[in-house]
Formats: C-alpha cells, sequence, structure tokens
C-alpha cells in the first residue's frame, strides 16, 4: 500500500531498565560501603580524638601542649621534617631525572633500591643503624674514638627518617617523567640550552606539580613516622622524643588528655597535608584541561 512504512522495532535500540536498576543498586552499595567504612575507621577516631583533647578543657589542653617536652618534641619534629624533606626532594628530582632521561647499567636495580623503603619494616631500617652507628656497631668504637654521637641523638633520628620517606618524592616523579618522555628536552639542547638551564626552564616546570605532591607526602611520613624512629631515639625526654614517640609516653604513663592534645596536634598537621594535597591535585586537573581541549 502506498504510502506504508515498514517499521521493524528489533533494529530500535532498547533500553534495559532493570540493568540499569541494577546497576545503580550496585553503585550506591559500594558509595554507602565506602562511606561506611571511612566514617568508622577514620572520621569517628579522628573526632574522638579532638573531643577527648578538649575533654578537660582549654586550659589543659593549652598546658599539655606548652608543656617543655611537648615544646621540645614539636621543635625536634620540624627540625627531622625540615632536614629530610629537602633532601629526599633533591634525591628523588635528581633518581627521577637519572632513571627517566637516560639509558644505563643498573637502572633497574636503583629503582629496587628506592623501592626498598617500602618493603622492609620501619623498625628493620631503624635497626639497620644501630647496628651500624651504636656503641656495638660496625662504626661504633670509630664514632666513639672522635666523640660523634650518631644514635640516641638528632642525626641518628634524621637518618632513619630519611630511609623511610626516601621513596615518596621519587616515586611520584618517576611515572610522571616517563609519560612527559625526553621531547622538550632534546628541542632545548638543540636549541643551544646547557643541562642545567634545560632543568631549570623545561623539566622543572614540567614536574613541578608532581614535585610538590610528593613532597608533601614525604612531609607526611616525616612528621608521623614513629617506628624507625623509635628504636634510634632512645626515648629521652626534652631532648630525642618526637611527636609520635611523645604521645606513646604520655598514654602510658595514663596522661590520656595531654596525650590526645598532642595527638589532635599531630592530627591538625595531617589534615592541612591533605587539604594542601588536595589543592595541588585540583591544580593539576585545571593545568591539564587546556592541553586536552587543545589536543
Amino acid at each position: 500500500m502506498a504510502g506504508h512504512v515498514s517499521v521493524h522495532y528489533s533494529s530500535l535500540p532498547v533500553k534495559n531498565t532493570k540493568s540499569d536498576s541494577e546497576a545503580r543498586l550496585v553503585r550506591w552499595i559500594l558509595i554507602i560501603l565506602a562511606v561506611g567504612f571511612l566514617c568508622l575507621f577514620l572520621v569517628l577516631p579522628l573526632v574522638a580524638i579532638f573531643i577527648k583533647a578538649f575533654d578537660k578543657g582549654s586550659a589543659v589542653f593549652l598546658a599539655a601542649i606548652s608543656n617543655p617536652d611537648a615544646l621540645s618534641a614539636i621543635k625536634l619534629t620540624m627540625i627531622i621534617a625540615l632536614i629530610t624533606v629537602p633532601l629526599n626532594a633533591i634525591f628523588g628530582v635528581a633518581a627521577a631525572w637519572a632513571v627517566t632521561k637516560f639509558n644505563f647499567k643498573g637502572k633497574s636495580l636503583l629503582i629496587t633500591i628506592i623501592d626498598l623503603p617500602f618493603a622492609i619494616s620501619p623498625v628493620i631500617a631503624g635497626l639497620v643503624f644501630v647496628l651500624l652507628f651504636s656503641a656495638h656497631g660496625l662504626f661504633g668504637q670509630w664514632l666513639m674514638d672522635h666523640d660523634i654521637k650518631i644514635i640516641f641523638a638528632v642525626p641518628g633520628i634524621a637518618l632513619a627518617t630519611l630511609l623511610v620517606t626516601l621513596p615518596f618524592v621519587a616515586r611520584e616523579l618517576i611515572p610522571l617523567m616517563q609519560t612527559q618522555g625526553t621531547t622538550d628536552e632534546e628541542a632545548s639542547l638543540t636549541l643551544g640550552a646547557n643541562g642545567w638551564k634545560t632543568f631549570l626552564l623545561v623539566t622543572l616546570p614540567n614536574i613541578k606539580w608532581g614535585l610538590l605532591y610528593g613532597i608533601i607526602l614525604c612531609s607526611a611520613r616525616a612528621i608521623g613516622e614513629f617506628g624507625a624512629v623509635s628504636v634510634v631515639s632512645g626515648h629521652i625526654r626534652g631532648l630525642t622524643n618526637t611527636m609520635p614517640l611523645h604521645i606513646e609516653i604520655l598514654y602510658n604513663e595514663y596522661q590520656f588528655s595531654a596525650a590526645f592534645a598532642v595527638a589532635s596536634l599531630l592530627s591538625f598537621f595531617a589534615i592541612i597535608t591533605l587539604v594542601v594535597k588536595n589543592v595541588i591535585e585540583w591544580k593539576v586537573k585545571k593545568s591539564e584541561i587546556p592541553e586536552e581541549g587543545a589536543s
């Protein structure tokens, strides 16, 4: 019949409402499980720390964090972070640059050594320095003869923290620099720039957000490190106790309010680190949008 149009419904796309509803259900179940897990094991303990810190009033809180031993622990923690983070940043950039921009024998071994602190216990990392630098260690007698103290002193704490935080910057930069390749550096060298100028004007701007991200992670670990520092510090009040060690001593002495007051300060540092980390991630995503649009 003229004008008759035959429609084959089998060729039209059919929306599977059952499949969509199942996908939504699974999505919400996963979201609820993830949020519930985070609230139970992260948010609630964090809130409990701050509640317990101010449980006996702000006067007790201020007295706890202004105690000479607490101030010494805070100062030492900041000193260790200021020592280890810049050194690890320099090492991380150098290691990542070597691994990603050059081919040489032993590259796989270097990457393995960088990852080694992730594989061993922090306590073992601290014990290594005890075996090397203690009175009965490999270099112990020589250090005693020259009146150099490493174990149970600031140098030992710095070395232990340096070891456990060593991979963070390098591990952030290596994948980033591998993705970027060597095209920009080769172009810079072709145009007559030397290696140092190429690094400052080409490589460093390209890796700045990854470098900052690695520094943030390294700082957080340096401030909160317990296991390795506990082995080499000697737990000397006012001298070799960092904030985590000071918290442990207060808690073991049943000074719960003081322990939670210092712990809240440590948690506050962690929250600041998390905020800065998220800002950096936002900056990275924002910087990538124009590049994606241009491509």
